[in-house]
């Protein structure tokens, strides 16, 4: 495992607890049928939000008066199998760090024979919408990213 996010592979794969499925589009594939590489943020992107709106933290960053809003500070991710048209993905996500203001985020993307295909893992950062300056956690909203 190349990944230097991951210190061991077993604990850290264990520790996901939530997921959405995904099923591999054609449009999202090569003219060989392979997962382009740049569909797995996506996966990323939608997984994290439904993690969020899971969490209860969608609707206060998306309400227009709201005083705060996510933002997607780094991003990155590792390829360990190839991904096809038309196969059934399971996206996990995780919240491997809480900082004054920002989550590092863990993605394992895993196949229907429970193969790990995709790893990742990125930073979001709360902001102020005026401001654009970071807005730390309340002690309520990191009780939502502890399992």
């Amino acid at each position: 495992m190349r990944a230097t996010y991951i210190t061991d592979l077993s604990t850290w794969a264990s520790e996901f607890t939530f997921s959405v499925p995904v099923s591999v589009r054609f449009s999202e594939t090569d003219m060989y049928g392979h997962l382009n590489n740049t569909v797995a943020f996506t996966y990323f992107e939608f997984a994290r939000i439904e993690f969020l709106k899971h969490a209860g933290l969608m609707n206060d960053w998306l309400d227009p008066v709201g005083s705060t809003i996510p933002v997607v500070a780094d991003l990155q991710c590792d390829y360990l199998k190839q991904v096809f048209f038309d196969e059934a993905l399971a996206v996990h996500v995780k919240v491997a760090a809480i900082g004054n203001s920002s989550l590092d985020i863990h993605y394992m993307v895993k196949n229907d024979k429970d193969d790990i295909v995709i790893t990742g893992r990125g930073s979001v950062v709360q902001i102020g919408r005026e401001t654009g300056k970071g807005v730390p956690w309340t002690d309520k909203e990191k009780l939502l990213f502890v399992n």
